[in-house]
């Protein structure tokens, strides 16, 4: 099954980044998320065969005990590669963002150890709120326009991915709360 670790902020926080990205000045085809699909990506797997579900859970379960509970904050807009030729849309996040890396880093070398590849870059803490489809989009990116959402970062959650003609549906296989307790990774 392909799957992912991801962190899913408030319904409310999803929403308002989603309208505010639609009303960006784009010039090109994007496809929006749907709200309940707006989520931080912390590693993204692949395809796991069942079997291997099992270590996965472990390793999550051990990471997040790791971890205390904190405060994310979304601090703009963005695109990859660039607003100029944008092929996804996200909001990037400020407060929060060394705690989210710290998080990030903590799962890519233990999930290293049963077996996943480590990503080929430095991981970037944004939410992803659009694709666009066809040519590259043009887009303008004002700074203010994602700034000042607030939400709080207290589970993981192992997502199940399943592609579709209408996009990628989501469900939670499991969900991992933070510690109370965390070493905050060290």
């Amino acid at each position: 099954m392909r799957a992912f670790v991801a962190i899913f902020p408030p319904p409310e926080v999803r929403e308002s980044l989603l309208q505010a990205a639609r009303n960006l000045s784009a010039q090109g085809n994007i496809r929006w998320s749907r709200p309940g699909n707006v989520h931080l990506t912390l590693k993204f797997l692949g395809e796991v065969p069942e079997e291997d579900l099992d270590g996965v859970r472990d390793v999550l379960a051990r990471v997040c005990a790791r971890h205390e509970p904190f405060g994310a904050e979304t601090s703009g807009f963005g695109a990859f590669p660039s607003a100029r030729k944008a092929r996804v849309v996200w909001a990037s996040i400020g407060e929060g963002h060394d705690r989210l890396r710290s998080l990030a880093e903590d799962l890519e070398r233990s999930l290293e150890d049963i077996g996943f590849a480590r990503e080929g870059r430095a991981y970037t803490p944004h939410v992803t709120l659009g694709r666009v489809r066809g040519h590259p989009a043009r887009l303008e990116l004002p700074e203010s326009s994602a700034q000042g959402l607030k939400f709080p970062v207290r589970e993981v959650e192992l997502v199940r991915s399943v592609l579709g003609e209408s996009g990628a549906a989501y469900s939670t296989l499991a969900a991992y709360p933070l510690s109370e307790s965390g070493d905050q990774g060290s």
